[in-house]
């Protein structure tokens, strides 16, 4: 489990936490909204898979407003976007479009793997802005249970018996860690 990141030291110390949070949450809403977006269209394609598709539109539109209100606080507080939003855009899409290729179960456990990332980096975050700005706090837990949410029902349509779930998800929750990272910084 990620633990808070103490404040650092210096002029413009928490500023600058306070800009890697938000630049890497927007990150992070954005790629959800394209792996969604690439599973629908994988599954509006196939026949039979309609009740599904509408399932990962409803769980897209959940993290669309989680995007707008990023972007929104992005414009509030002068913090930049990732430059790597169009690399993570087409990344997202090609993992969700992927998974789905693979299947319902895949698609499944591709949401269970990047929920459980999430889940783990929006508690870190809760827990270091309580004191800080509980403001934002308040909006970081609500989005963390949208995002429990979206990984309980993963786990009841069967992202666990997915083909290979283990190297699967730990592919995906790898990759959700690294892009994390490298979205804080760039």
């Amino acid at each position: 489990m990620n633990q808070p990141v103490p404040p650092r030291p210096g002029l413009g110390a928490q500023k600058a936490r306070l800009a890697e949070i938000l630049r890497v949450d927007q990150a992070g809403e954005l790629a959800a909204v394209h792996i969604y977006r690439g599973q629908q269209v994988v599954m509006r394609n196939a026949p039979g898979r309609e009740r599904i598709a509408d399932q990962l539109k409803d769980m897209e539109g959940h993290e669309q407003v989680h995007l707008n209100r990023f972007d929104q606080l992005l414009g509030e507080r002068g913090v930049r976007p990732t430059l790597m939003s169009p690399v993570w855009r087409a990344a997202a899409f090609a993992l969700g479009a992927g998974t789905a290729l693979l299947g319902e179960k895949a698609a499944h456990a591709c949401t269970e793997a990047v929920e459980t990332v999430i889940e783990q980096h929006y508690a870190g975050q809760i827990a270091e802005l309580e004191a800080r700005d509980p403001a934002l706090a308040a909006e970081l837990t609500q989005f963390r249970d949208d995002e429990l949410a979206h990984k309980a029902v993963a786990i009841e349509e069967g992202a666990l018996e997915a083909p290979a779930y283990p190297l699967l998800s730990a592919v995906i929750r790898a990759g959700c860690r690294a892009a994390i990272k490298i979205s804080e910084k760039i």
